[in-house]
């Protein structure tokens, strides 16, 4: 949802309704003061919406619930275990993280124990990696890619039960004739009796008992539903105990309700079977599911339910296969799904919350999510989600029904809902006393003083916005009222400083959408215009002021009014802002030059996923080095590109073959320096460093420009650095820095330290905090150069630019800690665990417990650290110490 809302002027959907170019009448260069802009014209400018009602899990202490999800695994039964990271899933979801949620997804597919499981995980996990559609045909050939999105073979996953295998035959005294014909229409269809009597204990009677059939040559079947090919089927079915491969999928429809009707386990199990290899399009799937769900095929739904689910995003538009999730009851979900039930409706509920929360097939969906809910943690996950869904459709009453039920179940966050709603029915003290009630019964956590800052206004408001920061800054909302606020009292460096505090550590597209218009609102169209290219760089169908306006639009009309760059200017700018540690800049200068007739628009594409990647923006980053492998103008190239998205996501052996494929056709730069990087990041034999050296001088040796030159130089000082040859390294850094290399600083610091030269360390990385102001990670390092005092300073600064760089934290609890103020060092640790969950923090802090014998806290981070990583060796063995000693 987006945050920002136009005026009431400029509602209107129609594009000459909302006049972009209203705002750029000045002409090119100049520049007003911001006074000649009445605050109620910036207001109708920038203005901030209030955050949605998150439709996640959020529990109030998730560090207890994954406790308890681990313990649970520790000792539930196999069957149980995916469906227990399904909920570690949720809460990861509901925390934001990006990573962790697939791992569960992962852990939750590989501990599937069923045939339904299988295909629900897998198809979850395709759909969470969908950025990854591009490159399917690169990923194919990956044996774990293969492994996780292949086919399954349903029939082989479902087994046959012994019932089903039993051979019904009874031994008759009476000898019956050897033959019976079956007369369907005005046809005669000759049987042996016995073997027709094995089929069923119906047939055994009708044959072999004591009616009047069991006495009669001729018997006429014509009146169920059978035709003449069909019986004949199922007297050679009686005979060889199989179905000819030629039978046509009507055929053997209706063998298998005549099975149905006479109880004949062994014919329906074949003919569901061969009915379920016969899936192939979407028509087949939904003709066959209503077809196995009216006569309980498991397997033929099973396999009318993995093309539903591996075709999702075209299903899904099909009121036919939505009817069929929609409307589904109890008995046919069991058919249909097993006991996966809320795991398949959470999985659709997820994917139609996404394409739109308030159509109608979200809320069927997030319905049968509700009648599948068992336990506690599904009902509090059902309840919200529909809950946030009937909030939206503005159906307040059923919402806040649903809302008080998740409360009920202990989903506390679900309170926000209710706030919600009392607002709307015009009970706004209300709705902060709700909020009140809950800050003054809990651990108070940032989403409760933002949640309590909508129903207040001036300096309670603020104060409240303040507290929801100081607890979880990762929150966007209070940032983006403070400088929209600001900017309104015409404070513009304010309004500027307070949206920078965010974008310094979290580049949400909402806030470039802030900043942007703060620069239009100041005429400075130059830092606009960088601002807007760099949406569009991250999301190039990103429309802005909810959704009215596309970001290309936009960008053209603040173009007018910037004097355009030469190629060989952005090459310049390009430099100066890579040399700065300008990541942005270097973003919207590289969007200018893809947009100029370039040939070589694979290298820009290239470098621009890896000032994404810098920027902790994977997905972006991915898009680009899927146009880097579009646009390469040559196979070494191509293999080059191909080679990263390999190793980025996570295929390292594919990528250093698709390196050393590159070299085998042209020794470039790029080739080498990915073998390189690649070996350098996996391998652990210490006889490595050798290689990684000769490849990055193989790289040095081959043409490029100074910008990746200066990289391949750190690199290389890093490896000498981790072999003791300082005198190299440091011949490295200082290569690397007289090609406007900023970054090597920090290399040349380490070295001067390791030579106990302290002081130049120090001096070295204030050179570089110079140079690139406002840099987290250069005041990170610097503190490990200095005293205390100073130390401290850096490291508070650190956490004022990037709160969520755990260091500081793990420093200043160490800190307090050896000076026995334990109560504080936990405390320290806490507050950055409260809104990440970070290995790291999570380890000390049991540490922190085990020392002051609280046994039970530290266990319980302990497990909520190995639900983070399961396979952390240090954290394994301060579990077991830990697990030992606890009564």
């Amino acid at each position: 949802m987006r945050n920002l809302f136009l005026a009431e002027t400029c509602k209107e959907t129609q594009l000459h309704v909302f006049n972009p170019q209203s705002w750029l009448q000045v002409e090119r260069g100049k520049v007003s003061n911001v006074s000649s802009h009445s605050p109620s014209s910036i207001e109708s400018l920038i203005k901030v919406a209030e955050p949605p009602v998150l439709p996640f899990f959020k529990p109030i202490d998730y560090v207890e619930v994954l406790a308890q999800i681990h313990e649970e695994l520790e000792c539930c039964l196999p069957h149980e275990k995916s469906e227990l990271y399904l909920q570690q899933f949720q809460v990861f979801r509901g925390l934001g993280e990006v990573k962790l949620p697939q791992s569960s997804l992962r852990s939750a597919l590989e501990k599937a124990t069923t045939v339904y499981e299988k295909l629900i995980f897998a198809a979850w996990l395709k759909y969470e990696k969908k950025e990854e559609e591009p490159i399917s045909d690169l990923l194919s050939s990956c044996r774990k890619c293969s492994q996780e999105f292949s086919i399954l073979d349903v029939a082989s996953e479902i087994p046959i039960q012994a019932s089903e295998l039993m051979n019904n035959s009874l031994s008759g005294e009476i000898e019956k004739s050897s033959t019976v014909f079956f007369r369907v229409r005005e046809e005669y269809i000759a049987c042996d009796r016995q073997k027709i009597a094995n089929l069923s204990h119906p047939f055994q009677t009708m044959l072999q008992g004591c009616f009047t059939e069991s006495i009669q040559e001729v018997i006429d079947m014509s009146e169920n539903s059978i035709s003449p090919i069909g019986m004949r089927a199922i007297s050679d079915f009686s005979l060889f105990g199989s179905l000819n491969d030629s039978l046509s999928v009507d055929i053997l429809l209706e063998i298998l309700v005549f099975a149905n009707t006479f109880c004949c386990e062994r014919l329906k199990v074949t003919c569901d079977r061969k009915l379920a290899s016969l899936v192939s399009s979407k028509q087949d799937a939904v003709e066959l599911m209503e077809c196995a769900l009216e006569e309980n095929s498991p397997v033929l739904a099973a396999s009318c339910l993995q093309f539903f689910l591996q075709n999702l995003a075209d299903c899904l538009q099909d009121e036919q296969v939505i009817r069929i999730f929609s409307t589904a009851n109890r008995q046919q979900r069991s058919i249909m799904v097993g006991h996966a039930s809320f795991s398949l409706y959470c999985f659709l509920s997820e994917v139609a919350m996404n394409a739109n929360p308030i159509s109608d097939v979200a809320a069927s969906f997030v319905e049968k999510l509700v009648e599948c809910a068992v336990s506690s943690r599904q009902r509090q996950l059902a309840f919200h989600q529909l809950g946030c869904v009937r909030l939206l459709r503005k159906e307040y009453d059923e919402a806040e029904s649903l809302f008080g039920s998740a409360v009920a179940a202990g989903h506390i966050y679900s309170v926000a809902g209710l706030a919600r709603i009392a607002c709307f029915k015009s009970d706004k003290h209300l709705s902060y006393e709700m909020l009140s009630t809950v800050i003054s019964s809990y651990n108070p956590l940032g989403w409760m003083y933002l949640e309590r800052s909508l129903y207040t206004e001036g300096e309670k408001k603020w104060e409240n916005l303040d507290k929801a920061t100081e607890l979880d800054p990762t929150l966007l909302y209070p940032y983006m009222f403070r400088a929209s606020y600001l900017m309104k009292q015409q404070n513009v460096d304010a309004a500027l400083v307070e949206i920078n505090r965010v974008l310094g550590f979290k580049l949400a597209l909402e806030c470039l959408e802030l900043r942007f218009c703060l620069y239009l609102a100041l005429e400075d169209y130059r830092s606009a215009l960088c601002d807007v290219q760099t949406i569009l760089t991250l999301s190039p169908d990103y429309r802005m002021f909810e959704g009215r306006v596309a970001s290309v639009l936009l960008q053209i009309l603040v173009q007018e009014h910037v004097e355009q760059c030469t190629i060989a200017d952005c090459w310049l700018q390009l430099y100066e802002r890579w040399s700065t540690v300008d990541d942005i800049g270097s973003l919207s200068v590289i969007y200018q030059m893809l947009e100029m007739p370039y040939a070589a628009k694979g290298v820009l594409y290239f470098r621009q996923s890896l000032l994404l990647l810098r920027l902790n923006c994977p997905e972006a980053a991915m898009r680009s080095l899927q146009l880097a492998r579009e646009h390469a103008t040559s196979l070494h190239d191509r293999l080059v590109y191909e080679g990263w998205i390999l190793y980025d996501t996570g295929h390292r052996e594919e990528g250093l073959r698709k390196a050393d494929e590159s070299i085998s056709i042209q020794r470039s730069f790029e080739a080498f320096f990915l073998k390189a990087y690649a070996m350098a990041d996996s391998s652990t034999d210490p006889l490595c460093s050798t290689t990684v050296i000769s490849l990055l001088e193989d790289a040095l040796r081959c043409p490029s420009d100074r910008l990746r030159k200066g990289q391949a130089l750190n690199n290389l000082g890093s490896v000498y650095v981790d072999c003791g040859n300082l005198d190299l390294a440091a011949d490295c850094y200082m290569t690397a820095l007289r090609i406007q290399h900023t970054r090597a600083h920090q290399g040349l610091a380490r070295v001067h330290f390791l030579q106990n030269n302290r002081n130049s360390a120090y001096e070295e990385m204030t050179k570089f905090i110079e140079k690139a102001r406002h840099n987290a990670s250069a005041y990170e390092k610097r503190s490990e150069y200095c005293d205390r005092e100073l130390t401290k300073a850096d490291l508070q600064m650190v956490t004022k630019l990037d709160p969520l760089r755990v260091y500081p934290y793990r420093y200043r609890a160490a800190v307090l800690m050896d000076t026995q103020h334990e109560e504080e060092a936990i405390a320290e640790l806490s507050r950055a665990i409260a809104f990440k969950a970070d290995l790291h923090l999570l380890h000390l802090r049991a540490a922190f417990h085990e020392h002051i014998g609280n046994m039970a806290g530290a266990l319980r981070d302990c497990r909520a650290a190995l639900s983070v990583d399961p396979n952390h060796q240090e954290m394994l063995e301060l579990h077991s110490r830990v697990n030992s000693q606890e009564p």
